[in-house]
């Protein structure tokens, strides 16, 4: 009975230090998520309103950009992945690889090849554990990215979409990352950035837009040129930062469940170690009893 009872006090120990480490890692994600959103809500106008330049300039031109033209028969397609650096956080990097999976599938079922880029180490090692080829990837910096990592992840993708298909260059390239919606609530999206869909514009209210005529100095294409590299790091960025987010939120979430399933655990355990020290004193007391009987059964024998 000492023995069960050493078990569950050891288990306890060890559960009561799990414990104390999620629910530090819990504080660490909720107070990262504060300046996640900050940064999100900053970002996303930037990138809304140069969309929304880009698309004016080349509704307003008919030169021929790789920012805006549809190839006729696309062959190749890029894919950007963002997954997490490090694990404990529920099931964020499985669902992003996921909606890269089922995007990878629709675009090999159009005839396309597809190329991977990936963003985050949980993404590195599930393509490289099934030994799939990845383009370039790069990581240590998911949870806190700056605008200087979007410019490195950008870079190889512009020149991709710059060149030509039998140079190995790309016809489309899309983003998969997770879009940071509330503190409960994170979506996994695939999202086309180029070539630049050219629908019709939408004000704040959602109603069509009458974008203004423009005249370009010195060209159009000089103008699109300009702004693709722009365009492109700036969606990337804000990916970046959604993923962030979402990240802190989906650990923060992880780690609280995990702390409240140590703490049932932990009752659990001690109600299990409370019932082995009652038997094991109600054994000892038993023994007292016995013995003492025994000895009172002996004494009143020599006695006669």
């Amino acid at each position: 009975m000492g023995a069960q009872l050493r078990v569950y006090k050891r288990r306890i120990r060890s559960v009561t230090a799990t414990k104390k480490i999620t629910k530090a890692m819990e504080m660490i994600a909720a107070s990262r998520i504060v300046k996640a959103q900050r940064q999100v809500a900053a970002s996303t106008p930037y990138a809304t309103e140069l969309t929304r330049a880009v698309t004016a300039v080349a509704t307003g031109s008919t030169t021929k950009h790789p920012l805006t033209t549809e190839a006729d028969t696309p062959a190749r397609a890029a894919i950007l992945l963002i997954t997490s650096d490090r694990g404990l956080a529920g099931g964020y990097s499985s669902n992003a690889i996921k909606a890269a999976e089922r995007l990878t599938e629709r675009l090999r079922g159009e005839g396309k090849e597809v190329v991977t880029y990936v963003i985050g180490r949980k993404g590195v090692a599930y393509y490289g554990f099934r030994e799939r080829k990845i383009e370039e990837s790069w990581t240590g910096f998911t949870d806190s990215p700056t605008y200087a990592d979007a410019k490195g992840a950008a870079a190889p993708l512009i020149e991709s979409v710059s060149k030509e298909t039998a140079e190995g260059g790309v016809d489309e390239l899309h983003i998969v990352f997770t879009e940071f919606v509330s503190m409960m609530t994170q979506n996994p999206v695939d999202d086309r950035m180029l070539p630049l869909s050219l629908g019709a514009a939408k004000d704040e209210d959602g109603k069509g837009e009458i974008l203004p005529l423009f005249d370009f100095e010195p060209s159009a294409e000089d103008v699109l040129d300009a702004l693709l590299p722009r365009y492109v790091e700036s969606r990337i960025y804000n990916a970046l930062l959604q993923s962030a987010a979402s990240e802190h939120a989906a650990r923060r979430r992880a780690m609280k469940s995990a702390t409240d399933n140590a703490g049932e655990l932990i009752k659990s355990l001690s109600r299990l170690a409370n019932a082995a020290r009652q038997a094991e004193i109600t054994q000892e007391i038993s023994e007292i009893v016995g013995g003492a009987s025994a000895l009172a059964d002996a004494t009143a024998g020599s006695d006669k």
